[in-house]
């Protein structure tokens, strides 16, 4: 049986070489004025986003597995399902900001902002299911308010992609400042037991 500890240092492992990728993609400019770094500010701003997102993903995560106690080959899957889709949000970062944010680009970074959201789901229920219906996590989680509107509203930021790009990136900042609210249900669940 797999430990907690070992999942966890998996995934940060994974997901710091993610946020190593995506820095990688930052190009220093030819030219040593504050002009020269003009053509950058798509490619930065698409950056700063995806950064917050991985960074609400690693504190979510490691939250949640505060509270599990066994690891299952469901659970083994579950977390690799999501470090999948983690793991492209490199590419679609730097194609979005390359392109300065194009409806194909937005469209494709909604898709893999809400495979994300799904994995991750998949991967909650998957504990909760293994741990009980009483336990730690599903006590904290109760009606999952932000987990539920999240996919709904990343496919609202999908289907408008293709009519209004501002909106489409609007709605994916509005899902991550929703997120970057502190969440303490787990933390006040844990301090219960």
């Amino acid at each position: 049986m797999m430990t907690k500890g070992r999942l966890e240092a998996f995934t940060d492992g994974v997901l710091a070489i993610i946020i190593t990728i995506m820095v990688l993609e930052l190009k220093v400019p030819h030219g040593g004025e504050f002009e020269d770094l003009k053509p950058l500010l798509p490619v930065f701003l698409s950056y700063i986003l995806s950064f917050i997102y991985l960074a609400i993903y690693w504190n979510n995560h490691h939250h949640m597995m505060q509270t599990v106690k066994h690891v299952t080959g469901g659970i083994l899957w579950a977390n690799m399902h999501l470090l999948f889709w983690l793991s492209l949000i490199p590419f679609v970062t730097g194609w979005m900001g390359e392109n300065h944010f194009t409806a194909a680009s937005a469209f494709l970074y909604g898709i893999i902002l809400l495979g994300a959201a799904i994995a991750y789901f998949i991967l909650q229920f998957l504990i909760i299911k293994s741990h009980g219906k009483d336990s730690i996590l599903a006590k904290a989680l109760g009606r999952d308010i932000k987990g539920k509107v999240s996919p709904v509203l990343y496919v609202l930021g999908i289907i408008t992609s293709f009519i209004n790009v501002g909106i489409s990136g609007a709605i994916y900042i509005l899902v991550a400042i929703i997120w970057l609210i502190p969440d303490r249900r787990i933390e006040k669940a844990l301090k219960n037991q």
